[in-house]
């Protein structure tokens, strides 16, 4: 029966992959990986062909329309060709490396929208897709309910544990908001994850949404899902919600005068 190492085996992963070998992996990376692979079976999941699913893009489209002879503008949501990516000029993704496209999905439209991360004013073309296929997903959700600082260990637990902690660490990096300024190390080790499931059969991924209340669905290969309708919404508001993360610090004030005992001789 496979067994990780340690409840911190994904971050040592992460770290090797990131800052030290990317392409030829240190000893620990695969056996890591191919322990990933053989406990992913309890996570495996069917999606079945029919199911619908949405994408949001942002953007909106205009086209000159002719009624009655008048010429006018027309707003709509964008045209089926920019609801896909492009086959040959993907842009680096949390599941995909540039140029080797995926289909990002979500369970609703409300968290298809907020992982766009979209600003007050702008337009959202959001598609309804569906499954051509029963597709084989893994669900990096299963441990999601739980807070991750449960799974902080001063000593190792027992193996059942470790591979609660180790998927509650891989459900979390599938899960953190992705940001274009990012360096594309930070998306190294999910992307390998994603390429070993891949490798073993698997369609997709499923994994919990940090933005919205859904799940999101990512299919590597982006014609398992076709289009079928397409919605244009533009934001209203956005809310944010803060909690206090640590204790804070307070810095104390000095006077910038002389003392009175300070004698410049």
């Amino acid at each position: 029966m496979a067994e990780f190492d340690s409840w911190n085996s994904y971050w040592n992963f992460a770290q090797s992959v990131r800052r030290k070998a990317r392409y030829v992996f240190e000893d620990h990376v695969d056996k890591f990986l191919e322990t990933v692979v053989a406990t992913s079976q309890v996570r495996k999941r069917t999606l079945p062909s029919g199911q619908f699913l949405w994408r949001a893009q942002q953007g909106d489209h205009w086209e000159t329309v002719c009624v009655d002879g008048v010429e006018s503008d027309d707003q709509g949501p964008l045209p089926p060709a920019r609801m896909k990516p492009l086959p040959h000029s993907a842009r680096e993704g949390r599941v995909n490396p540039k140029g080797i496209p995926c289909l990002y999905l979500a369970t609703d439209k409300d968290t298809a929208m907020a992982e766009v991360r979209p600003w007050i004013g702008s337009y959202i073309s959001v598609g309804q897709f569906k499954s051509l296929r029963d597709l084989v997903l893994v669900d990096c959700s299963v441990e999601h309910a739980t807070n991750i600082m449960f799974h902080w260990y001063s000593k190792e637990p027992d193996p059942a544990e470790r591979e609660k902690a180790v998927w509650a660490h891989i459900d979390r990096a599938f899960s953190e908001p992705v940001s274009p300024d990012e360096s594309t190390a930070d998306y190294a080790p999910t992307q390998i994850l994603a390429e070993a499931f891949q490798s073993h059969g698997y369609d997709g991924v499923l994994y919990k949404s940090l933005l919205g209340k859904g799940l999101n669905v990512t299919l590597f290969d982006i014609d398992t899902a076709a289009l079928v309708n397409c919605f244009l919404y533009q934001v209203k508001s956005v809310t944010f919600q803060f909690d206090e993360a640590a204790n804070p610090y307070f810095v104390s004030k000095h006077s910038g005068g002389k003392k009175k005992d300070d004698n410049p001789t």
